[in-house]
């Protein structure tokens, strides 16, 4: 009973969470979109042209900034519009982890299943023994222990055959950018629903939200606007305009968290930024430093062949979205590109902010993960901030945070992830923190 109760309780305040952003979300028909003056966030006329040239000098087809789900910035190039369609690449990784998090939270499945429980047994050319240590939980962080650098005879990486998937290492001891097991989660989850991974996408998802789009051999082909919704969905925890599509509070927390402590960028089929470390595709390097060092450090984003974007930045209510062709020489789904370009968003803000913009609001906290305390960073006060497990248990509480950086001592909380929710009668934050 204990534990139903503190499930509702998370549930809750996710719940609240998303209610506090105060978030716009589109009719789920239609072209109606509200927009927001970029004069409103203090983005001067000059600097948008700037953007907008780089972004064209980079082969973009299409670029949308959403700020509290309003439409800020909507740009075309060439012959490019708001209904054309473009393919996701590996930024569609990214709606597949939300569908597995559905499946899990309908019972349909469970992340420690054995991958052979629906792909059969033999599905890889591994030994059986080995076979058998592959999970649904490896396929979401890339630790499937296949080796990646495996080819048919096409040259294409996204061979499914067994022959393709040959053992490298032990799920879960190391981190690949691998494709097939990528891909083979969609079989999984026909296996586990009994439907076509198409359908199961429109019931679960995207009719739900107003996304259109179609699979095709694994792949998105959909609206930039459609990428503009799913972020919009993301930023909102799972929700849509009221409704809790993906409420499996441990889920969401996890997704959206390392995966693994082999590459700590990396969660279930999104990238994590401002984090300590990271590791890219193709190379076997773990480099120091955030991934995207000028992007926010709590953006986490869905990113693709050819700088296919989705970005999603809860701390500024906002989402990105680029679509188009390769921005450099490189095809990577990280790439120099990523910073420059918000090097380029981050310059927008005029350079006499008015009053209104100079307090808003800005909550941090570091570090992240922390060890015996941590430090939260804050536009204004706050009168209580409270810790919280995952399942809801109330762990501590701080009273009357003051503007600027207050000091939490976490010394006596066990290794693990936590909420911390901060309130008062203006309303709550709440940000997700990890103790080492």
């Amino acid at each position: 009973m204990k534990n139903s109760f503190s499930l509702l309780v998370s549930l809750f305040l996710i719940l609240q969470f998303s209610s506090a952003q105060n978030l716009y979300f589109p009719p789920n028909s239609g072209n109606t979109w509200t927009t927001l003056d970029p004069s409103e966030l203090n983005w001067c006329t000059d600097k948008l042209e700037d953007l907008y040239q780089f972004l064209d000098e980079k082969n973009s087809k299409a670029f949308i900034i959403l700020k509290d789900g309003k439409i800020v910035v909507e740009r075309y190039f060439d012959s490019f519009t708001k209904d054309s369609l473009w393919y996701y690449a590996s930024s569609g990784k990214s709606i597949t982890s939300v569908l597995v998090g559905i499946a899990k939270q309908e019972n349909l499945l469970a992340l420690d299943d054995k991958t052979s429980k629906y792909l059969g047994a033999g599905w890889t050319s591994a030994p059986p023994e080995k076979e058998d240590l592959i999970t649904i939980r490896h396929q979401l962080s890339m630790t499937s222990g296949l080796d990646e650098n495996e080819e048919d005879l096409n040259g294409t990486t996204f061979c499914l055959d067994p022959s393709c998937l040959k053992y490298k290492a032990d799920a879960g001891t190391r981190w690949a950018y691998h494709n097939a097991p990528y891909l083979l989660l969609q079989n999984v989850l026909e296996a586990a629903s009994g439907q076509s991974y198409n359908l199961f996408y429109y019931s679960r998802l995207a009719n739900k939200i107003g996304m259109s789009g179609l699979w095709v051999s694994g792949h998105l082909y959909g609206k930039p606007r459609d990428a503009a919704r799913f972020g919009l969905f993301a930023l909102a925890n799972g929700n849509w305009n009221g409704q809790q599509i993906l409420s499996d509070a441990e889920y969401l927390h996890d997704m959206k968290e390392s995966s693994q402590q082999l590459n700590k960028s990396y969660g279930y089929l999104w990238w994590l930024n401002g984090k300590e470390s990271f590791m890219i595709p193709v190379l076997r390097n773990v480099f120091n430093g955030s991934m995207m060092p000028d992007g926010p450090a709590d953006m986490y984003a869905a990113l693709g062949k050819n700088d296919q974007k989705i970005y999603v930045v809860p701390g500024e209510n906002m989402v990105v979205v680029r679509m188009g062709d390769s921005a450099r020489e490189s095809a990577a789904a990280i790439t120099v590109f990523d910073n420059e370009l918000w090097q380029k968003i981050n310059d927008l803000e005029c350079a006499s902010a008015t009053e209104s913009i100079e307090k808003e609001l800005v909550v941090n906290i570091f570090p992240n993960p922390a060890g015996e305390k941590i430090n939260i960073e804050t536009g204004e006060k706050f009168k209580t901030a409270t810790v919280f497990s995952l399942d809801g248990e109330v762990i501590l509480k701080k009273e009357f945070l003051e503007t600027g950086i207050n000091e939490l001592d976490i010394s006596a909380l066990r290794s693990g992830a936590y909420w911390l929710l901060l309130s008062d009668e203006n309303g709550r934050q709440i940000r997700q923190f990890v103790k080492k």
